[in-house]
């Protein structure tokens, strides 16, 4: 992909996260992703190459200091959505890990296309949903 068919803004969230080598295997083994850094406080994952997010350990301020406040539960009121083309073999791998599924593949009504919902280890909602 060259810098003319990227958009001008790209999505990195860095969510916060209790553990983050454990959540960055979680979400290698979900998303088929590969870590970019690695460690016990901040993790960048890539997938085909491409930053889809970020890893912040919880109590961990480095230079901008904490980004969640520990006493309102991780995960609450965000949704992490992930486009999949590949969306069957993504599926597959999710049944092989033990992902929490909160809603199995259905077609959502209102985009036409198919999903499955999950919640990682932190209490994240996850949505893998087909193009």
């Amino acid at each position: 992909m060259t810098n003319e068919t990227l958009p001008g803004i790209r999505p990195q969230p860095m969510i916060s996260v209790a553990d983050v080598e454990r959540a960055s295997r979680w979400y290698q083994d979900v998303l088929g992703a590969t870590s970019d850094h690695g460690g016990p406080e901040y993790e960048r994952l890539l997938v085909d190459g491409t930053l889809i997010m970020q890893l912040h350990r919880l109590e961990v301020g480095h230079h901008h200091g904490a980004l969640a406040d520990p006493a309102v539960p991780l995960g609450n009121g965000v949704a992490l959505w992930f486009e999949a083309p590949a969306f069957d073999a993504v599926v597959e791998r999710i049944r092989r890990t033990d992902a929490r599924v909160v809603t199995d593949v259905h077609v959502n009504p209102n985009a036409g296309h198919r999903e499955i919902w999950l919640r990682d280890l932190d209490g994240y909602l996850v949505v893998i949903a087909e193009p």
